[in-house]
């Protein structure tokens, strides 16, 4: 009997703590990095910054805490009825005897976190009338300083202004340099908008950059760039990626160029076209000048024609009255002494009626030769004003064009990446150079 009692076990017995304790080592050791599926339900971001709600499905339900820290990089707002996963560690609250998942990363189901956080910001500003097109301003027709905010590196800032120089040579553009992705993109694409924003100095300004994936344009997607855009104070075009992408920039910016090298073609119109229609106006201003020549001179001869007849069907009616009058004397006296009278008097008003004739055609004749003789004078002087107008804006393209400079004997000295030496120090010793002449180039090396 004694020997029974020596090898009988007593039961374990655990206090609340204890057992929450070991309840929290299990759980913890355990699941310490799961993956869960479920609903959002009430969802509430307190005073402090973290996020607190709770993961359901049909048959249970977990609450979970998003911490500030991890709240701040999601890419879209967690709310009510979301479907989501969430990943994160099993935690007992040993004071109340609950358990809940710590959430390290949160993401939607079905549509990716970025496509989400697309929507949701696109709705947002949206509703805040920032895509209205009421609030788009036009380009500027013909622009002379245009700002280009994009990486100095790669092939899109070297099309661009390739493109630029082509369609018309000349231009003065600014180059604002930032990364366009990962860390700092967004940063120094908003401070590129707010310097040509608030430096009267561009007439247009480029914001863009090369294609890439979701995440890679992802900087064009942020709300500070959007709302940088729509607060600068010039006009915006929006080149980012290729054709078929699409970013929250450009539904924000005054014109969405499908690339960089469309916003290039765009922003300027080509020279040679508009030299074409500079002188397609000139030959209808030609056309216009000859018509209205050719009716100027039918005016003035018709109006010669017609005021010497009114003049003479006048004085030939002042002559009836006269020989009415006379008339009615001779019915009245001696009708010999009235009649010769008479006969005198007709002759004089005859010669004086003729020699009025001949001088009112005469000088209506001179006046007509005079008018005549002005007009080619008139047209010719019109004609050179043209000229010279035409002659004024032909010498201004020619010296907006950077050949002429090299003309007058300068050079552009130009790195092997095709950058612009501006200083000594852009050339370190050994740098390989292409230097530009007036009519060809040759190679050299800093010394």
């Amino acid at each position: 009997m004694a020997q029974q009692e020596l090898f009988r076990l007593e039961p374990k017995i655990y206090t609340v703590t204890s057992l929450t304790a070991a309840i929290h080592r299990v759980l913890s050791a355990q699941f310490d990095d799961v993956r869960v599926m479920g609903e959002i339900s009430g969802y509430k971001v307190w005073t402090s910054g973290h996020a607190y709600f709770t993961l359901k499905d049909n048959g249970a339900q977990i609450r979970c805490v998003l911490f500030r820290q991890v709240l701040r990089y999601l890419k879209f707002t967690p709310g009510d009825g979301m479907a989501v996963v969430a990943r994160g560690a099993v935690e007992v609250r040993q004071e109340r005897g609950e358990y809940q998942l710590i959430v390290t990363s949160l993401e939607p189901q079905g549509a990716g976190a970025l496509q989400v956080a697309f929507e949701q910001l696109k709705q947002k500003l949206a509703a805040e009338g920032l895509f209205d097109a009421a609030r788009k301003r036009p380009l500027p027709p013909y622009p002379r300083r245009i700002g280009i905010v994009t990486s100095p590196q790669g092939a899109v800032i070297q099309d661009m202004l390739n493109i630029l120089g082509r369609r018309f040579p000349g231009l003065h553009i600014r180059l604002y340099p930032t990364v366009v992705q990962g860390e700092g993109a967004v940063e120094g694409i908003v401070e590129g908008l707010r310097y040509f924003s608030t430096h009267p100095w561009a007439d247009v300004v480029i914001v863009g950059r090369g294609g890439g994936s979701l995440e890679d344009l992802w900087a064009f997607n942020e709300e500070a760039v959007a709302r940088a855009i729509a607060e600068c104070s010039v006009p915006v075009i929006s080149a980012v990626g290729h054709e078929t992408d699409f970013t929250i920039a450009d539904f924000v910016a005054d014109l969405r160029a499908p690339t960089p090298s469309a916003a290039a073609e765009l922003v300027v119109k080509n020279r040679a076209d508009l030299l074409a229609q500079l002188a397609e106006m000139l030959r209808r201003i030609w056309r216009a000048v000859q018509l209205h020549t050719s009716r100027a001179r039918s005016r003035l001869q018709e109006r010669g024609v017609d005021r010497a007849a009114t003049l003479a069907r006048r004085r030939v009616a002042l002559l009836w009255q006269q020989l009415d009058d006379l008339d009615q004397k001779l019915r009245q006296g001696d009708p010999r002494a009235r009649l010769a009278s008479s006969r005198r008097l007709l002759d004089q008003l005859d010669r004086r009626a003729a020699d009025r004739m001949r001088a009112l055609l005469h000088d209506h004749r001179l006046e007509l030769e005079l008018l005549v003789t002005r007009l080619p004078e008139s047209i010719q002087r019109r004609l050179e004003q043209a000229r010279q107008k035409e002659r004024l804006a032909r010498t201004r393209l020619e010296a907006l064009s950077p050949l002429s400079v090299l003309e007058r004997g300068y050079a552009i000295v130009k790195r092997s990446d095709g950058r612009i030496v501006r200083e000594a120090r852009d050339a370190p010793s050994g740098t390989r150079l292409r230097i530009r002449l007036r009519s060809d180039e040759f190679g050299a090396v800093s010394e």
